[in-house]
Order: structure tokens, then C-alpha cells, then sequence
């Protein structure tokens, strides 16, 4: 079929760091006789940048997130014994899609922890919001089978009882930020007796010329939060300072609650399980937006923006799992050689 034909060829050309409608139809337009006949493409009928535009904008966005996560997920690795897999559920607003008339398109996503592999993706349009869109999310999940040994994290939005009252009949675990959007929840988690408790983890790191000093605490919490099979309490503070102002810090409390008892994870397990859910940011966000320049991307009609972004999602996965930690890197080496977008791709 035509369309699977410009998607495999899209992918290998975004695997390249090509990144518009017309970059792609250049790849295409400069693909050498074989290798374009290895990808299905009739090389005296190669598909015009029209067309590929025309049909990447017309396709049903959320149905090709699925087939590519799918995809994707059979690439994973196996959990180590005695692990689980982690999958973080956040949403990235695409502000190069935004127009005069239309506010920027906004896309939910659940990226495996591990390897920050994009396993699905929907579509959140200015009718609905992140907290709609959640379960229809992991419903994509399916080809992972029970979700029984996965644990979930979230941020402040998802975290609600709907949400909660899914995960548990699927039978995931989770951790959920807790901010301003439920109140009385932050409330009673910061009146816990925190002062009394010992700090059960401690790190350091520095990055982006700052320095940040993190602490964990956790609190059973069996009876006291309102919040349904709520097992535990957690307080991380962030003090952080810039390399160049040494003398100035500041400092941020955040507070999350899990269903896993204490037996079930140790705190080491829970801080490294946070830091992971923030580090899409940087393993899957901060490359669409550097590298691929997502933020300024001027494909704005149909569901153009968010094919877009699940194309950079199967490329950066596709490279994270043969080990890529340097996606500009990487999209440079496959850019010299045509044929190696479409071994790395295992299309023969």
C-alpha cells in the first residue's frame, strides 16, 4: 500500500534528521535505484513532496501511534529479573503547530523509562484535556500484555480516582505527582510529620550549569489520605543552586503517593523511578525540540503536527534501542549512507 510505503520512508528520513515535508521528498528524490526499490517505491514514479504532504496529513494520527508503539514495544528488552517496567505518562504541547486562529495541538504520550522509548501516543484537540485522553492512552498498551508487573508514573494532572480505579482493574501500579490541581490532597500530604522523618534517599547531580541537591522521604500511609489504595507518601525537595551564582539557592517540595507498600520497593527504587519520569524530558521532549526543532515546525493542517511528532517518536526509539544516546549524532551518521536508515529499521 502506497501510505505504508511514505511512512517507512518517512521514518528512514527523519532517522536521517530530516525534518519537514519537503526535506523527506529530497531524501526520497536522491534515494539510489535499489534502495528505493527496497522500500517498495516505483523509481521512475517516486512519490512527490504533494503527495507525501497530501498523505501524512490525512492519516488518522492516533491509529499510527498505535501500530508504531506496537512495533516498537517488540523491540523492547525483557525487564531484568526481579524488575519492573516503568512507563511514564506525559504530554508535550506542539507550539510550532499553533496558527492565528487554532491554539497549538497538544499530544499525551507513555514512553517506556528504561530505553525512553515512545510506546504510544494520542491526540489531546481543544475539546478535551490530558485527564480524557489517559485511559485511551494505555489502551494502547495492550500488546504488553497484563499490565500487572508495570508500574505508571504520572504527573499532576493525571492523578484521579478514575485513573486509579483503571490502573487497578488492569492491575498496573503507579506513582502520581500530587500539585495545585487537587488541594486538598497537597494538603494533607504536607501536614504528614515530615520533620520527624529520616531521609530514605539522597543524590546529587549537576547538569544544564546548575547543581541540584535531592531528597526523598516516604510515610505509610494507610489511614489519613483521602485518595483511594493510596499505600504511601512522598516528599521530594530539590534544592538547587547555578554553577555561576553559588551563593543562591532555591527550593522546591513535591509531593507523590503510590499504591506499592513498603515491601514492595524500596526507597532507592521509588527516588530512581521519579527521576526516571522527569528524564523524558530530556531523553524524548528536549530532542524533538533541539534536535528535530519541533517547536518551530511550520506543518500546522490536519493531523499533520501529530504524525510529525510520532514519526520523530519512532525514529529516537528506533535509535535508543540500538544504544544512540546522541540522537544529532546518530541522525548524522545514518545521513551519510541511504541504506543505513533502513537496516537500522530492519527493512531488507
Amino acid at each position: 500500500m502506497l501510505w505504508i510505503t511514505v511512512v517507512a520512508a518517512a521514518v528512514c528520513a527523519v532517522v536521517a534528521g530530516y525534518r519537514s515535508y519537503a526535506a523527506i521528498a529530497e531524501w526520497v528524490a536522491d534515494l539510489p535505484a535499489d534502495t528505493a526499490a527496497v522500500l517498495g517505491i516505483d523509481v521512475d514514479r517516486r512519490p512527490s513532496e504533494a503527495m507525501i504532504r497530501r498523505l501524512l496529513q490525512a492519516l488518522d494520527a492516533d491509529r499510527l501511534a498505535m501500530v508504531i508503539g506496537a512495533w516498537l514495544a517488540t523491540q523492547l528488552p525483557a525487564p531484568s529479573a526481579g524488575t519492573r517496567r516503568v512507563i511514564a505518562v506525559d504530554g508535550k504541547t506542539l507550539r510550532g503547530s499553533r496558527t492565528g486562529d487554532t491554539v497549538a495541538r497538544h499530544v499525551l504520550a507513555a514512553a517506556d523509562q528504561a530505553t525512553g522509548v515512545v510506546l504510544a501516543s494520542t491526540d489531546v484537540d481543544g475539546k478535551t484535556n490530558e485527564i480524557t485522553r489517559f485511559a485511551p492512552l494505555l489502551d494502547q498498551l495492550g500488546d504488553l500484555g497484563d499490565l500487572g508487573e508495570v508500574m505508571v508514573t504520572a504527573d499532576a494532572l493525571p492523578c484521579q480516582r478514575d485513573h486509579v480505579a483503571y490502573l487497578a482493574e488492569r492491575g498496573a501500579h503507579w506513582i502520581l505527582t500530587v500539585k495545585g490541581n487537587q488541594p486538598n490532597l497537597r494538603t494533607q500530604l504536607a501536614a504528614l510529620p515530615w520533620r520527624a522523618v529520616p531521609d530514605a534517599d539522597r543524590g546529587t547531580c549537576r547538569g544544564h550549569g546548575r547543581r541540584e541537591i535531592r531528597t526523598l522521604k516516604i510515610l505509610s500511609v494507610s489511614t489519613g489520605i483521602d485518595f483511594p489504595n493510596a499505600a504511601q507518601a512522598i516528599q521530594i525537595r530539590r534544592r538547587r543552586r547555578r554553577l555561576d551564582q553559588p551563593k543562591r539557592f532555591t527550593t522546591e517540595t513535591v509531593y507523590a503517593i503510590t499504591d506499592l507498600l513498603v515491601h514492595q520497593a524500596k526507597p532507592a527504587q521509588l527516588a530512581a523511578w521519579i527521576r526516571g519520569h522527569w528524564s523524558i524530558e530530556n531523553t524524548v521532549h528536549w530532542v524533538r525540540d533541539v534536535t528535530y526543532d519541533e517547536d518551530r515546525s511550520q506543518i500546522r493542517t490536519g493531523t499533520g503536527p501529530q504524525v510529525m511528532a510520532t514519526l520523530r517518536n519512532a525514529a529516537i526509539g528506533a535509535l535508543r534501542l540500538t544504544g544512540v544516546t546522541n540522537i544529532a549524532a546518530a541522525n548524522r551518521h545514518h545521513a551519510r549512507d541511504s541504506n543505513r536508515p533502513l537496516a537500522l529499521l530492519g527493512i531488507t
